[in-house]
């Protein structure tokens, strides 16, 4: 047993470990607060709606303690377990060319993981979300989703996968920098195309018809200094219950985005509060700065490949017995999993730095107050936790914690007043 192999062991073990310690201590704490409202929301939501939340994050958690075990052990037959060798030496029956054969041993992987991970999505679906009352969804909805999401996947992803491939076995040795650059420009183009023609392929995105509401966005986009293709309700509450608000594409494809449940749970002036929380992460060039550290990040992973793919003993480390572009691809795809999520709690660190900053950017631009009756309403809605473990939510929570977020907004609401 290789060093990398001992090392990617100990890796998943511990990864698996803490992902566990994690979920059991944020149902512990949200367990040991459910009987009683804090008191910053005491007014607000009721000890019902609170015993909800906090039942729902206890669901949850215990069925994704299941799905981390179950990665775990998936990943292991993957890799050591000798999956992807049984999946070369099938698709090696069918004798097709390179990348064509590296293409079908990827593909049938995703495919088989995604069928895998089915009945938990399933259970998620039509028991948890069901049971408290958020699923909307038909089974016929759900199988219809699940087939577009592979038909898509596969129109899109196959053919990226096949000019990776082809840039590994013929570009020379700086192929991982022309695969990136594939891989950033694909992704860029993705990223313009998606609200224009993959999105309404799942949901169905109608321009705002209150007038009055509409009139008052356009105010706020005019202050902001901020130009999109237009403000939609996309029919969220077809599938589920919750509420949420957001953008999407580049460009000039930008899209204001509402779900109809958010449309229908907030005042004009709250909806314009979480809008001008959004138009700060744009006009703060959070998203910029997302994609530049994206794709510098996405370049070293490349060039670390661009090594690994040429060093015998990462292929002997996992049991491969042909080494290949593909299996290369593969495993440092699946490999680098566990020891990437111990950088996790950086990215939700800087995350919630930036949903600071946006809210100050709202209470610029939007009443702070509104801010928060719009967020108090969302948390209740969507049941989300108002006691989150501590050490959990700093190690995974993009957004800060409810009672963190409010009482910042307190204190924006005060300076507005002092002003």
């Amino acid at each position: 047993m290789t060093t990398l192999t001992l090392a990617f062991i100990f890796a998943l073990l511990t990864s698996t470990a803490v992902r566990i310690w994690l979920t059991r201590r944020q149902m512990t704490c949200v367990s040991h607060h459910r009987s009683e409202v804090p008191k910053e929301f005491i007014d607000t939501i009721t000890l019902e709606e609170h015993q909800k939340a906090a039942d729902y994050t206890l669901a949850r958690g215990k069925i994704n303690q299941i799905d981390t075990l179950l990665g775990a052990v998936i990943l292991l037959l993957i890799t050591l377990g000798g999956g992807i060798n049984w999946l070369d030496d099938y698709w090696a029956a069918f004798k097709l060319p390179n990348p064509w054969h590296g293409v079908a041993v990827i593909g049938s992987l995703l495919l088989l993981t995604t069928l895998i991970d089915l009945p938990l999505s399933w259970y998620r679906s039509f028991r948890i979300e069901a049971r408290f009352g958020f699923n909307r969804m038909t089974l016929k909805t759900f199988c219809l989703d699940l087939l577009k999401g592979l038909l898509i996947g596969a129109a899109l992803g196959l053919p990226l996968i096949w000019v990776v491939l082809s840039l590994m076995n013929s570009a020379g040795y700086l192929w991982w920098f022309y695969a990136w650059a594939v891989w950033l420009s694909f992704s860029l183009i993705i990223s313009w195309a998606w609200p224009i023609f993959i999105a309404p392929l799942f949901n169905k995105f109608n321009p705002l018809k209150d007038e009055a509401l509409a009139e008052r966005i356009s105010q706020l986009l005019s202050r902001c200094k901020f130009s999109s293709a237009g403000i939609f309700v996309m029919d969220g509450s077809s599938r589920s219950t919750h509420g949420n608000a957001y953008f999407t594409g580049l460009g000039r494809n930008k899209r204001i985005v509402f779900f109809d449940t958010l449309v229908e749970r907030l005042t004009p002036t709250e909806i314009e509060a979480v809008l001008a929380h959004e138009l700060g992460h744009y006009s703060l060039n959070h998203i910029r700065k997302g994609l530049i550290l994206s794709s510098i990040l996405s370049l070293v992973g490349f060039a670390v490949l661009g090594y690994l793919a040429n060093w015998p003993e990462f292929y002997a480390a996992f049991g491969v017995a042909q080494p290949s572009t593909h299996s290369a691809l593969l495993l440092f795809m699946l490999a680098s999993g566990p020891f990437l999520f111990f950088f996790t709690p950086i990215g939700s660190a800087w995350s919630r730095k930036h949903e600071f900053e946006a809210d100050t950017f709202a209470s610029q631009h939007a009443d702070a107050k509104d801010l928060i009756t719009a967020l108090t309403k969302l948390y209740r809605d969507n049941a989300s936790t108002l006691t989150p473990d501590t050490v959990h939510s700093k190690f995974y929570d993009s957004h800060p914690p409810a009672l963190e977020r409010i009482a910042f907004l307190e204190s924006l609401h005060k300076a507005q007043g002092a002003i």
